[in-house]
């Protein structure tokens, strides 16, 4: 059995992980922990008690950092659910995982729809000229843009480089109103609104033609058979892996 912690366990995704590591056959539930309560309020205590073999993280991007570099530091593989990581801190997690031999599995998004939607928006950017990202998000998600655009928009640009082609030199008469500027010219637009959990839209344009790839995630349950796949991979291969679509393909 996979001795699994749950960091965060009290959230709303914290309470989905640890429902689904109490029901699989593969997974033994080791500690809630979680800054509210729980079985322990940190992961140090945690570790000091219970025998961990996998962490899961789902807690703030404020903290995700130094848990990881915690955990990694100290033999504890982890399974990062938590965005807001910039591409500078993936790298060095990507290092101190190969220099300490820990396994460190880091996805933007756990859902396999949503990864699917990733894989298809990185075939379809080689045939396009133009591509915009549309993510909309419950009101209580504190970064932006989501961590699923990022991924998305880094993907894309590797099948091409300018997804900005033609446009005219623009004024934005209300600061922000185009979005976000990120990887190969892509714009990235956030919408934050109660209703949602987690939606994406991708825009795709060429002469003559519109093409548009949407995922919405209406249940966070929808998220845990990605985020059982992580575990046992990172339990199993010991590796470091960012997103899903690795472990997918």
């Amino acid at each position: 059995m996979i001795k699994v912690a749950v960091c965060g366990a009290l959230g709303k995704m914290g309470k989905e992980v640890v429902e689904a590591v109490l029901a699989d056959n593969q997974t033994e539930l080791a500690a809630k922990i979680d800054l509210n309560g729980g079985d322990f309020t940190s992961i140090e205590a945690a570790a000091a008690a219970k025998k961990i073999d996998v962490l899961v993280d789902f807690t703030q991007p404020s903290s995700i950092l130094e848990n990881a570099k915690y955990c990694l530091n100290n033999g504890i593989k982890i399974v990062i659910g938590t965005t807001g990581l910039s591409d500078a801190q993936v790298q060095e997690l990507e290092k101190l995982s190969a220099d300490k031999n820990v396994g460190c599995f880091i996805a933007p998004n756990f859902t396999t729809g949503a990864v699917l939607m990733m894989m298809f928006a990185k075939q379809a950017a080689k045939y396009f000229d133009n591509a915009e990202i549309i993510e909309l998000h419950h009101n209580q998600k504190k970064d932006a843009p989501s961590g699923t655009a990022i991924k998305t928009a880094q993907m894309m640009a590797e099948a091409n480089k300018n997804l900005a082609a033609g446009n005219c030199e623009e004024v934005e008469t209300i600061a922000g109103a185009r979005g976000g500027k990120s990887y190969s010219d892509i714009r990235i637009h956030s919408v934050r609104m109660p209703g949602y959990i987690a939606s994406q839209e991708l825009l795709f344009g060429a002469s003559g033609q519109i093409m548009s790839i949407r995922h919405d995630s209406m249940d966070r349950k929808c998220y845990m058979p990605g985020v059982l796949m992580a575990v046992k991979h990172v339990f199993e291969k010991n590796d470091f892996v960012y997103g899903l679509e690795k472990i997918m393909t």
